[in-house]
């Protein structure tokens, strides 16, 4: 059924889950409209759980509405970015020092295992997809429920700081032998180093995503 008759939420959560999907992929980027027709095409609904799911992601806040274009995933700015990484820097250290101390040694052998998984698929969307899962393992063997949900909130914000920095070849290298250093400061029970290794990890990743935002102004600026 493809018609506005369609209840309400019956198809709405599965399509906001696979517009969520398509922001986390890449398959939408930071300025692309999401237009109800085209969506509900594409899904094969109604209009409805479309527009309910534009609903709640820009309650998310990852879509907004532009006048005369309507809605389209929206864009951070670069003192959003800036405010995200330094955000990431406070979380995510802080959980590497807990994760140190409390991690059971099976969460850190799962985190070493993902972080393999990660150096042989190479670069592409399957590399995000373990890069995420080993942020979010951290952040579980912390064991700190109110950090968890804090950095989660954090992690939908980061779906739209558009194209992984994973994609280059140097930064792929580069975050590999960073985790390495994370894993290693947990094997080590070494709260310090742990932190020290994640915040060197955060920082790198963000001045790769300053670099590519330059070379995206650059590219559309027309001079």
């Amino acid at each position: 059924m493809t018609t506005d008759d369609t209840p309400d939420g019956l198809h709405g959560n599965a399509t906001y889950d696979a517009l969520l999907k398509d922001i986390r992929d890449g398959n939408l980027s930071p300025g692309d409209r999401l237009r109800e027709t085209d969506l509900a095409a594409r899904f094969g609904v109604s209009r409805t759980p479309v527009r309910e799911a534009i609903r709640q992601l820009e309650t998310d806040g990852l879509v907004t509405h532009l006048p005369r274009i309507g809605a389209t995933v929206r864009k951070l700015d670069y003192s959003e970015v800036m405010e995200l990484y330094e955000m990431r820097v406070v979380l995510e250290c802080t959980a590497a020092r807990m994760a140190a101390r409390v991690a059971s040694d099976v969460e850190i052998a799962e985190l070493a295992a993902i972080s393999d998984d990660l150096a042989k698929v190479g670069k592409g969307i399957e590399a995000s997809h373990l890069n995420r899962q080993f942020h979010r393992a951290l952040l579980e063997a912390a064991k700190n429920r109110f950090l968890l949900k804090s950095m989660l909130g954090l992690h939908k914000a980061m779906l739209i700081l558009g194209r992984t920095t994973l994609a280059d070849s140097e930064r792929f290298e580069s975050a590999i032998a960073e985790h390495k250093a994370v894993i290693n400061a947990l094997m080590a029970r070494d709260g310090d180093a742990a932190e020290t290794a994640m915040r060197a990890h955060i920082v790198a990743g963000q001045r790769a995503r300053i670099r590519a935002l330059r070379v995206g102004h650059d590219d559309n600026s027309g001079l």
